[in-house]
């Protein structure tokens, strides 16, 4: 199955986001946003979005997992252009276009969806919990923070220790 994203409209020259989307176009998916996260441009941050509202699409839309996820195409089409233009000398005018694009990614899935979709429906499987437990969960939690309350008691106590220790060597000091 194919599963598209689609962004449209971003003020960015195609030719400037082509440039990026054709380094990762033959990449596996995991290297592909590697490989984004690396690359110093603009651009990367437009095609990067994409791929991850993909990936999004794919999992959430169609319970798929990553693992069975590839990146099958990138498109960068061209967009409306904006006209406007700069004064110049003399009162004249000159033109100018301010280009966007449309960016595609279209991912490919795998045949593994029934492992997707027995996983996901595993994890969303309603839990019962009996009073005993919880009871434990509360016990465990209580203790965690008694721990955390005498560590900070002990460390206020050591602090204090050293203080009186290093007033005794001074007062040590002058009676000699």
């Amino acid at each position: 199955m194919i599963i598209k994203a689609t962004q449209k409209n971003t003020r960015q020259t195609p030719r400037k986001v082509r440039l990026v989307a054709n380094t990762i176009k033959d990449l596996p998916l995991e290297q592909a946003i590697k490989q984004l996260a690396v690359i110093e441009r603009r651009a990367t941050l437009v095609v990067l979005k994409t791929l991850k509202q993909a990936i999004a699409n794919a999992m959430n839309n169609h319970n798929y997992a990553f693992e069975d996820l590839s990146l099958k195409n990138i498109l960068v089409e061209e967009g409306p252009r904006y006209k406007r233009f700069r004064a110049v000398s003399r009162g004249r005018a000159h033109g100018l276009i301010k280009r966007t694009c449309h960016v595609t990614v279209e991912l490919e899935a795998g045949n593994s969806k029934q492992s997707a979709v027995s996983s996901k429906q595993e994890d969303t499987k309603p839990v019962t919990v009996k009073l005993e437990d919880k009871k434990k969960v509360e016990k465990l939690n209580s203790s965690k923070v008694e721990k955390k309350e005498t560590k900070k008691q002990s460390s206020k106590s050591t602090a204090k220790k050293t203080v009186k220790k290093s007033t005794k060597k001074v007062t040590k000091k002058i009676d000699k």
